[in-house]
């Protein structure tokens, strides 16, 4: 008989087996499955679209007869109420394994500790948390929603080595290479929704969806990129200017508008062109309220949302302490003093200054992609 490995070595397999779920499984969070008997794994699987098989269905219809006995590895905490599919654990229970090992556990208030207690009173022992901070980080924004009903935000700029973002024209292609593209489009596809401001699209008439063939080119799987699904995309319009003939609406996938306009005759043209509008209250200069639209996105299902915008609206997001992540991929080049900002923060004293913490910093082709956190200001 092998020797039985540790359980960190079968849970990064499961790991492993989740992030082939990253793209396609959302609303569901992304999981990942081994089933593991005598040492040997004898089955894996991943969460299928919503709707689908989840992972430990997928395992244990690959493991048959062999899961009788076996040890499960799962990267969540297995479900225990009936959606649209049967709870997992009852389906494990039923298949005979004999032994549960969980990442971390599921914030979902339908689960939360419930599936586990199910194993364990059916008599299956239950170990766990094992690699729970790998195992949470490879579902932050779906326990961030579970826990505080709001979609994790990520503000995504690309930038230059002197912090500029486009020339004082407006144009912007390309600052950084042809990688840090193909990494926006892997964030897009891991994102629920992706907003955007209406001066974006009047200015660069930007498509914002995510496309095979970067998908490939930044590491994407074959079956993760089939299961792709398109994410919704918002645009940020409060005095609704957005032109019916915007690329936006010419292609395929989901487009809300968010407004402060309630006049529902302006709707019409936009809604003719398949868009969805919705409308908002305003703040105090008038333009869309951004927390109650991130609340809204939140009843919708969206887990994470990528903001993808220029200077004035990233700042207000900023500013309104909104962003959980800022990624930035800055290229090694220099725009020069009258180029446009990164954020517009209209600081006047140090005191204001917004700290961050810096993440990581990995090089992207001849760019680097850095990841902070904010820290507000005066830190």
């Amino acid at each position: 008989m092998p020797a039985s490995k540790p359980h960190a070595h079968y849970m990064e397999q499961a790991l492993l087996q989740a992030q082939q779920a990253r793209l396609s499984a959302r609303p569901n969070p992304a999981v990942g499955c081994v089933i593991v008997r005598d040492g040997v794994i004898v089955a894996q699987g991943f969460t299928q679209p919503a709707g689908g098989p989840h992972a430990e269905v997928m395992a244990l219809r690959e493991a048959g007869s062999a899961s009788v006995g076996a040890t499960a590895y799962v990267t969540l905490e297995p479900c225990s109420h009936f959606g649209r599919t049967p709870p997992c654990s009852l389906g494990l229970i039923e298949a005979g394994i004999s032994r549960l090992v969980y990442g971390c556990q599921d914030a979902n208030p339908q689960v939360a500790g419930q599936g586990l207690a199910q194993l364990k009173t059916a008599g299956v022992e239950v170990v766990g948390p094992v690699m729970q901070a790998e195992c949470e980080a490879s579902n932050r924004a779906f326990l961030t929603h579970m826990r505080t009903k709001k979609p994790l935000v990520i503000n995504k700029m690309a930038m230059s080595l002197d912090g500029r973002t486009a020339m004082q024209s407006g144009e912007s292609q390309w600052i950084t290479g042809a990688e840090a593209r193909a990494q926006v489009h892997l964030l897009r596809a891991q994102s629920c929704a992706v907003i955007t401001g209406i001066g974006s699209v009047l200015t660069d008439n930007p498509s914002m969806n995510c496309r095979a063939d970067e998908l490939a080119a930044a590491g994407g799987s074959a079956a993760a990129i089939e299961g792709l699904k398109q994410p919704l995309r918002v645009v940020v319009d409060s005095q609704l200017r957005m032109p019916v003939e915007a690329k936006l609406l010419q292609q395929s996938g989901a487009v809300l508008i968010a407004t402060c306009v309630q006049d529902e005759s302006r709707f019409t043209p936009l809604i003719k062109a398949g868009a969805q509008v919705w409308v908002g209250p305003a703040n105090e200069q008038g333009h869309v309220d951004l927390a109650a639209l991130l609340a809204e996105l939140g009843r919708r299902q969206c887990h994470q949302v990528l903001v993808e915008a220029g200077a004035h609206l990233s700042g207000s997001f900023l500013a309104e302490s909104l962003v959980d992540q800022l990624t930035i991929f800055m290229a090694p080049k220099l725009l020069g003093s009258k180029a446009r900002p990164l954020f517009e923060l209209p600081f006047e004293q140090m005191s204001q200054a917004y700290g961050l913490k810096i993440e990581s910093m990995t090089s992207v082709g001849v760019d680097w992609r850095i990841e902070a956190s904010p820290k507000g200001p005066d830190n």
